[in-house]
Order: C-alpha cells, then sequence, then structure tokens
C-alpha cells in the first residue's frame, strides 16, 4: 500500500511540475548560420550544468598558463571549507616561492602573510609566488600540492589534464582542455568564497603599500562577469576561462591560444555574447522547495521532507520548446537518525533519454532515532493497520 502511494506521489509530482513549468524546453542548437568563429586555438562555451554550447578542438591538450591556478584555488578554498585551514592563518614564504617567476606579488623569504591575503593575491594578479606559498602552506610542499591537484582533476573526470606545477609557469607534461578548464570553472562557481575572490577588482596588500588591480578585465567590462582566471606565456600565449550571469542564466567560456594582447577577453566576450542572444535560463525548483515526502523507519517521526539542496535551473534554446522529464531517485523510505541537510536522494532531469539536470534531495530537519518502546508501538500499529 505503501509503494503503492508513494508512486502515485511521484506521478502526480511530475505531472504537476511539467504543467506548471509550461513544458520547458530543452538544449538545442541554434540554426547553423547563426554558428560563431573565434581565433582561439581551442574554445568551449557551457552553462552552469554542464550543457556544452559551442566547441572548437574542445579536447586539444594545451599549455593552460595562469589558467592552472583554478584548479589552485578551488583546492585551497575547498581547505577553508572542510576547516584545515582559515584565512587569518599566517602563512610564511619559502625559498622555493620566493624564486618563482613571472607574475608575482615579490614575497620576501620568510616574510608572513595570511591565507587570504594571498587567495586575494592569485585570484586578482595571478601571483606565482603567493600560489606556491599557500600550497606549501596546506600540503607541505608544491609536489604534494601538485598530486593533490591532480587527484581532484580525475574526480571531477578531466581526461585531458595534467598538472606539474600549482601557478602554470612553462614546464614539461603539464596542459589542460578548453573542456576541462570549463569543468573546473562549473565546479568552482558553486563555491562561494571562490567567487568572492575571483570578483574582487582591486585590493590593497601590506597595510595599503601594494595595490593590486585584476587582470580580468570583464569585471568592468560586460554585464554580469564575476570571474575566473586570465593567462599568458609565450608558449601558451593568451588563455581565459570567464563566467557571467544574467537573468538566471550563468555561461562559462574556456578560450585557449588566442593571439594577441587581450584578444582572449574579446573572444571570450565574443562566446558569451552568442551564448545569452541565443538561449534562457527556464527555472526547474528552487532551493528549499519541497520536492517530496518519505517514510521514515525507526525514527521519532513517521516522514520526513526532501528539500532541493540548491536551485536548479536547465538552458533552453530561445524559441524553442521540448517536454523534459522529471524523475525522482529516492528508496520508498529512509532509517533514523537523519541529520539536517542529508542526502537522501536526486531530482533528475532527463531529454531524450539524457540526463540534463540533476539536484541532491536533502533532508529538511534532523529527526533522531526512536527508543524501543516507541519502536514497539510503531510496530504494533502498523501490524493492526494491515489487517484492518
Amino acid at each position: 500500500m505503501i509503494r503503492k502511494t508513494l508512486l502515485a506521489t511521484l506521478v502526480l509530482f511530475v505531472f504537476a511540475v511539467t504543467t506548471v513549468l509550461g513544458a520547458p524546453s530543452a538544449p538545442a542548437k541554434p540554426p547553423a548560420d547563426s554558428q560563431l568563429q573565434t581565433s582561439a586555438v581551442s574554445a568551449v562555451l557551457m552553462d552552469e550544468n554542464g550543457t556544452l554550447l559551442f566547441e572548437k578542438d574542445a579536447h586539444k591538450r594545451l599549455p593552460p598558463a595562469s589558467v592552472t591556478k583554478i584548479m589552485t584555488l578551488l583546492l585551497a578554498v575547498e581547505a577553508i571549507e572542510q576547516g584545515r585551514i582559515n584565512l587569518v592563518d599566517d602563512v610564511y614564504t619559502s625559498e622555493t616561492a620566493w624564486r618563482q617567476g613571472g607574475s608575482q606579488i615579490w614575497l620576501e623569504p620568510g616574510e608572513k602573510m595570511t591565507v587570504k591575503d594571498l587567495l586575494s593575491a592569485i585570484a586578482v594578479v595571478s601571483a606565482n609566488d603567493a600560489a606556491v606559498a599557500l600550497m606549501e602552506h596546506i600540503y607541505g610542499s608544491e609536489q604534494s600540492a601538485v598530486e593533490a591537484m591532480n587527484n581532484r582533476a580525475e574526480s571531477l573526470g578531466l581526461a585531458d589534464t595534467h598538472f606539474n606545477n600549482v601557478n602554470g609557469l612553462p614546464t614539461t607534461d603539464h596542459y589542460m582542455s578548453a573542456y576541462d578548464a570549463a569543468l573546473i570553472a562549473k565546479e568552482a562557481v558553486t563555491h562561494p568564497l571562490y567567487m568572492d575572490m575571483c570578483g574582487i577588482k582591486e585590493t590593497w596588500l601590506r597595510d595599503g603599500k601594494n595595490w593590486l588591480v585584476n587582470t580580468n578585465k570583464l569585471l568592468w567590462w560586460y554585464k554580469g562577469g564575476d570571474g575566473l582566471k586570465t593567462g599568458w606565456t609565450e608558449e601558451a600565449k593568451y588563455c581565459f576561462v570567464g563566467t557571467a550571469k544574467r537573468d538566471g542564466l550563468r555561461l562559462i567560456s574556456s578560450v585557449f591560444a588566442t593571439p594577441e594582447p587581450r584578444s582572449h577577453l574579446r573572444e571570450s566576450m565574443k562566446l558569451l555574447d552568442w551564448g545569452f542572444a541565443n538561449f534562457a535560463a527556464v527555472p526547474i525548483v528552487n532551493q528549499g522547495t519541497v520536492v517530496e515526502r518519505l517514510k521514515v523507519n525507526k525514527g521519532i517521526e513517521k516522514e520526513i521532507q526532501l528539500v532541493a539542496a540548491q536551485d536548479l535551473n536547465l538552458i533552453v534554446s530561445k524559441g524553442q520548446s521540448k517536454n523534459l522529464q522529471k524523475k525522482i531517485v529516492a528508496d520508498s523510505s529512509v532509517n533514523a537518525p537523519i541529520t539536517e541537510g542529508q542526502k537522501c536522494g536526486e531530482l533528475v532531469v532527463i531529454k531524450d533519454g539524457q540526463e540534463v539536470g540533476k539536484v541532491n534531495l536533502i533532508a529538511e530537519k534532523s529527526i533522531p532515532k526512536a527508543g524501543l518502546i516507541r519502536i514497539f508501538q510503531t510496530m504494533i500499529t502498523n501490524l493492526f493497520t494491515v489487517f484492518n
């Protein structure tokens, strides 16, 4: 009886959501004559769900220059979120960090700087010395940090990325693809601290002695632009992974090896303009919305509400409309104790048999495990319910 009720609820939910949304449409390519051209050797445009909207040699392995630091920043931010380090922690500069060339904030051996200041220096002016100092502080050595970066790349499913240092200075066996860089950015935009750091236009270091201005000019030039990272070396040429959000639609552009100064910014804006002109975001569910209810086994309450862990928006081609299917993936019941925020299922959106988006369904509140007497009473009640 419970399974039948759950199934009926699921069917009604799917029907209701589809009706309310007015049959939202799925991503589709615009007409061929609207396809854009780019001077980048490799380029990608995707939305925040990972939907690929445009590509040019997307999986070509190329030197990434300082775009490398999108992974460096990700690991640093995750270390803060995990409580392994704090923004106010002091970091002391090593001889190795001091020796780094290229873009830097001229750290001196033994100089003390906070984690927050080093993060700012990496995000704003792509400081190579700050990147090494911070990663040594977190992992003990640059070599251990590089290993962690490669492990994180593997966990993200990056097939065309390998790191050999933490800052992107020219070295052997160090490469990324535009597609992989966009996937790192897709993960990065889910971390508020990451976006706060990348969104800093200008800041001061050393008690106002050094003024830093962000190398990402899209923060000034482009409506909705709020990240992420520029890069340049003679070998890599001009690279950029950028993101912008307008009217609920977040797009990620990744361009590698553009030919001349600022061309990486120009080509990125071209991709973003094309994306915003041809696509729009359709809201599927808002964070905190109750999506499902599950039976609770051995808990002090009999039922738990599952809510969306975050907003879910899907990208659609303007002027096109196709049905999406929505499926709840969850067991029919969950065992107590349950912790608030605990993942108990997923809301998955499917188009043409392929998953195009999903959001975790989490417990709305905590439910402790019931005592033996309460569990026994529930068993007796359920037994009489079955016979009645």
